[in-house]
């Protein structure tokens, strides 16, 4: 259970933060910027959740896809190195589950929306417009993943990887979703402007 009694440690005022084995690096290190982004993301769900009442089960699963993404956050934090000892904990890793849930998800809020024929400029909804912007936050996670995975000494969990591709997408299909209750989808028209 996490307990914070205390919101300043002066332990960050070197430029380096602490990782769940104790480690210490800097601010900016990759694994960092990573964890850093998956809560930029949720942060930005956050904002688009605000604008849901009236979709309840959406917002359940947005809310339950939060609280993933702290765990997704908890699992980027405690490295899994070859060779270094295990931490004094059982790591929270995300699993299979998790991204078979996520991938219902889509396919159930995706059953009913109309096939695209253009790509979609993030806007129409209050709602749908910030779910683009957590969308985009999302795939800028995923490629700090995918860049910290391919570092030497370093492991990103497939499954975690997985799963902040789906978060994505399912950001896709609930911006459908909700533009398609109201506005509708703003369709991109190649060249319309020229």
């Amino acid at each position: 259970m996490v307990k914070l009694n205390k919101i300043y440690t002066r332990t960050g005022d070197d430029g380096t933060t602490g990782l769940g084995s104790g480690e210490r690096v800097a601010k900016h290190d990759l694994r960092v910027e990573a964890y850093g982004t998956v809560d930029e993301a949720n942060a930005a769900i956050g904002i688009a959740r605000l604008h849901l009442a009236h979709l309840p089960d959406l917002d359940r699963v947005l809310g339950r896809v939060q609280n993933d993404l702290f765990d997704l956050g908890a699992d980027l934090a405690t490295p899994d190195r070859p060779g270094a000892p295990p931490p004094a904990y059982e790591a929270l890793r995300i699993v299979a589950s998790q991204v078979a849930r996520i991938e219902a998800d889509i396919d159930r809020f995706n059953a009913d929306l109309a096939p695209l024929r253009s790509f979609v400029l993030p806007g129409g909804e209050p709602a749908a417009a910030f779910l683009h912007q957590a969308r985009t936050v999302a795939r800028r996670a995923e490629r700090q993943m995918v860049a910290l995975s391919q570092v030497a000494g370093e492991i990103v969990g497939a499954d975690a990887i997985r799963y902040v591709n789906r978060v994505s997408d399912l950001l896709f299909v609930a911006s459908r979703y909700v533009n398609a209750q109201g506005a509708g989808d703003v369709l991109w028209v190649p060249g319309a402007n020229r």
